[in-house]
């Protein structure tokens, strides 16, 4: 029997918890179809409930509270006789019979990124983890940096990617591109926010020193108030902010969008570029291993420590627009590479060697 941390159900939809919500979706199917044993059980924190599409799991209610305590003193008494499946970077210490997912490095290799207690907490919790059961992750960048600062020969950690073939089931809401003002295929777009490893304000900086009048750069999940926090005035010019939007109105961005802006310090692996790959959309993108692992040759790379680097590069996207369709041409195949099927695949033979 499977036991699944239930816990991210309780949490907003951001990177980890879609890549949870997508394979178990997948799982979910293979059970409907009978393509797989019906052995798996959501585990919940009280007042978190499971999806209602997914009938074919069973789904338990188990303990007191939420939160860590939750997960470290109530899971594992319910997950007994069980695997425990952990998706989400954490899990409980004590079950030697478990697989947790843990996404990045990013608590060991950038802890200044990170209050005290925050990194303190994340940085024990996983080399217990480690010590005591099994970890995959989702990029062989994540696993060899993974394997050094834990101690782990890399052959062990399993890799379990993620995917963006989701998007196919989203209806893109292509009126966000009126409504903000904005020219199909003549505005460039950035998905993230002012966390350090995003490099948002050399973003900033190289597109003011490019941008002619009509140019835009809008920017998804970022908010107005992060700029005066971040130590500026005011929202640079010709930079857009669209504010809370759905998926739709994302998936309308990436398909009227010239090319996304990705120049990350550091990821784990980087789910918006192949996102906006499955729109036929090119990327320009910050050169670190986990990206070029993830985008391979449909990207256009800089340096994004530089920002004469990043500013030469958005020039070349907003004027050339041979290397535009180049571009272009290459991102649905590498796309494609990438599924939410083969992930399950590599879920279920991960787990079967925990």
């Amino acid at each position: 029997m499977i036991g699944v941390n239930g816990r991210f159900l309780g949490r907003s939809v951001t990177g980890v918890e879609r890549f949870a919500r997508m394979l178990l979706n997948e799982v979910h199917d293979r059970i409907a179809q009978g393509a797989e044993p019906p052995r798996w059980t959501i585990l919940l924190p009280p007042g978190v409930a499971a999806p209602a599409e997914w009938p074919h799991f069973s789904a338990r209610t188990i303990g007191k509270g939420g939160g860590h305590a939750w997960e470290q003193f109530h899971l594992p008494r319910a997950a007994h006789g069980s695997t425990l499946l952990n998706l989400c970077n954490s899990g409980p210490v004590l079950p030697r019979r478990s697989l947790t997912v843990v996404h990045d490095a990013l608590v060991y290799d950038l802890p200044g990124n990170f209050s005290r207690p925050y990194r303190t907490m994340h940085r024990t919790l996983g080399r217990l983890i480690a010590r005591r059961s099994r970890i995959a992750t989702v990029s062989g960048f994540s696993r060899d940096r993974l394997a050094a600062v834990l101690g782990l020969d890399p052959a062990t950690i399993p890799v379990i990617p993620n995917a963006a073939d989701h998007v196919d089931a989203i209806v893109p809401d292509t009126t966000i591109v009126d409504q903000l003002g904005l020219t199909p295929g003549r505005f460039l777009l950035f998905v993230g926010s002012f966390a350090p490893n995003k490099n948002l304000p050399r973003a900033l900086e190289a597109f003011a020193r490019v941008a002619q009048p009509d140019d835009r750069l809008v920017l998804v999940g970022a908010a107005v108030k992060s700029f005066a926090q971040n130590g500026m005035d005011t929202v640079p010019p010709g930079v857009i902010l669209p504010g809370r939007i759905s998926d739709a109105a994302l998936m309308g961005l990436y398909r009227g969008a010239r090319a996304l802006v990705f120049p990350s310090l550091y990821e784990g692996f980087g789910i918006p570029p192949l996102e906006m790959m499955r729109f036929g959309r090119p990327v320009l993108a910050g050169d670190i291993p986990p990206v070029r692992e993830v985008c391979g040759d449909a990207a256009l790379y800089v340096d994004p420590m530089s920002v004469d680097s990043i500013a030469a590069g958005m020039e070349r996207m907003l004027r050339d627009d041979t290397l535009v369709e180049t571009l272009a041409a290459r991102t649905v195949s590498r796309a494609n590479a990438y599924t939410w099927a083969a992930s399950a695949d590599d879920l279920i033979a991960a787990l079967a060697t925990v």
